[in-house]
């Protein structure tokens, strides 16, 4: 059978990343260009910054992406960027490259949920992985268990009400002092902490998340307590959160009856997060969690997942538009 490669885009957010993948699992090259040191200085994100140094980026990303898989625009077979979501003029730049490429080079447009994206990480590290299992999907803007039920058919069980938890670490990252971004600041400052300052859990009876109450607890303690130790805040911090996450999936884990688990997003790079749900293979649960590398926003994931939807048929038209706040459906 003849393999098939997908040239995977992704610009949803500071990431200029462009991806040749083989077959969905095998990375031929990954070229992530970041804009974290551009955005550091504002302490966060500025979408039209963002946008503009996608547009300088892209051509060089991909030329450079092209190169390293040794490969030329007539080999790929099909153009896969990411439609959302994300900042809309990040995924113009994106998506408009690849409409261009796909029209160019007469090759198939196939569009690709972020989202998706973020779960198929796991079949870049893992050639045995495969649906069904559950997935508890943990990043910037998403905080959300996902039933997959094939590579292209998922369901949500249970997703944040408020702040994604990697808006809420970053927002506590800043309110203690660590700057932007603050998950990776986090975790490292919480290894020195102790984590002995009580913080609220919300739970509901459906699987949802809140993280909102915990992260104001957090900002009214620091603010109210100057003195505070801030590495047994974050400490605190990241235990609660993270006892939330466990007791709402493994809840999930039990009402589905599924024995799989599966990591994703950029907070799944989180030590001790990783740490905490690994222990669940110790009943029974097989937990796969991502590369580091393949966590945080990067074009072979989309690559990825746009192969299973390049083989399930779902091709897109020319005139398909970004979408920001697109859901996993």
């Amino acid at each position: 059978m003849k393999d098939i490669l997908t040239l995977g885009i992704e610009t949803s957010c500071d990431e200029t990343s462009v991806a040749v993948v083989k077959n969905g699992r095998e990375i031929l090259s990954n070229i992530i260009d970041t804009q974290i040191p551009i955005h550091e200085k504002y302490g966060g994100v500025v979408p039209e910054i963002a946008s503009r140094n996608h547009i300088e980026a892209i051509s060089r990303v991909t030329k450079k992406a092209l190169k390293e898989a040794n490969i030329t625009f007539d080999d790929i077979d099909a153009i896969t960027p990411t439609y959302g979501p994300g900042l809309v003029g990040a995924l113009l730049v994106g998506l408009s490259y690849g409409k261009a490429l796909s029209l160019a080079l007469n090759k198939p447009l196939v569009a690709v949920n972020h989202i998706h994206g973020h779960i198929a990480a796991n079949y870049l590290t893992y050639k045995d992985l495969q649906p069904p299992f559950l997935c508890l999907l943990i990043s910037g803007g998403n905080t959300q268990l996902i039933y997959v039920k094939d590579y292209t058919e998922f369901e949500i069980l249970g997703k944040t009400r408020d702040d994604a938890i990697g808006e809420a670490f970053d927002k506590v990252a800043r309110v203690v002092g660590l700057g932007y971004p603050g998950g990776s600041k986090m975790d490292k400052m919480a290894k020195e902490g102790i984590p002995n300052i009580e913080l609220p859990k919300t739970h509901f009876d459906n699987l949802d998340f809140s993280f909102s109450g915990i992260k104001t607890a957090v900002i009214n303690i620091n603010h109210k307590t100057p003195n505070i130790n801030k590495a047994d805040l974050c400490a605190s911090f990241e235990k609660t959160v993270t006892e939330i996450l466990y007791d709402t999936t493994t809840r999930a884990l039990k009402e589905s009856n599924l024995k799989t688990l599966v990591l994703g997003g950029g907070v799944s790079a989180n030590i001790y997060i990783r740490s905490k749900f690994l222990k669940l293979e110790n009943k029974g649960i097989k937990v796969y969690t991502p590369d580091l590398k393949l966590c945080t926003d990067n074009a072979a994931m989309i690559a990825s997942a746009g192969y299973y939807n390049f083989i399930d048929g779902k091709i897109n038209d020319i005139d398909l538009n970004a979408i920001p706040n697109l859901k996993i459906n």
